[in-house]
């Protein structure tokens, strides 16, 4: 007897072929990569065709893989994960796409397929700086729009560029660069050998 997952991995292998660049099953799970130039047919596909029919997209996100593994990292720096439901078929997959470039990371947008990948990928956007090419309102949704840089990449200092505060003087509120000197806080930690024993 085949269970759901192996129904789900044949009905994938089948439907996409070659788009496949990698499918796991860890921890219950199926993860389906496929190559940028890929991502946009094969999301098209995962929706349409009747042996999938994935149509609700639950989540999207970016990631940053700059620091994984310690730094073992040998792969492209950003990727955009989606979270997949098929009501019809009651099953869920999680698709994992790379940017090809490091310094401007750009994918194609979803809006077209799933219109709740909008607020999803303006918030990738805002906090990765992955572009979304196709996306008719790409801006800062979580953040500031004067916001400077993208504060969820590993290599965004904990206190920012600038820092934000109300002049009385002036009577507005001014930027300004970042007055926090940074420091290392080491924790004491007090071993007692009977804690919490009476």
């Amino acid at each position: 007897m085949t269970t759901k997952l192996e129904t789900l991995e044949a009905s994938l292998r089948a439907v996409l072929g070659e788009q496949i660049q990698d499918l796991t099953l860890a921890l219950g799970e199926l993860t389906l990569r496929v190559k940028p130039e890929d991502y946009l047919s094969v999301m098209r596909a995962l929706r349409d065709h009747a042996d999938l029919r994935f149509e609700e997209l639950i989540d999207l996100c970016g990631v940053d893989y700059s620091t994984y593994g310690e730094g073992a990292w040998d792969g492209a720096r950003f990727a955009v994960v989606s979270h997949l439901l098929s009501m019809t078929h009651n099953w869920r997959l999680r698709v994992r796409v790379f940017a090809v470039d490091d310094e401007l990371p750009v994918l194609a947008s979803l809006i077209d397929v799933w219109p709740s990948a909008n607020w999803y990928e303006r918030e990738a956007f805002d906090f990765f700086g992955i572009l979304f090419e196709g996306h008719n309102d790409l801006r800062r949704i979580l953040t500031d729009y004067g916001f400077i840089g993208h504060p969820f990449r590993k290599d965004f200092p904990v206190s920012g560029y600038v820092e934000m505060r109300y002049d009385p003087e002036q009577k507005r509120v001014i930027y300004q660069p970042v007055t926090i000197e940074p420091r290392e806080i080491v924790p004491r930690v007090i071993r007692e050998e009977h804690y919490g024993i009476k």
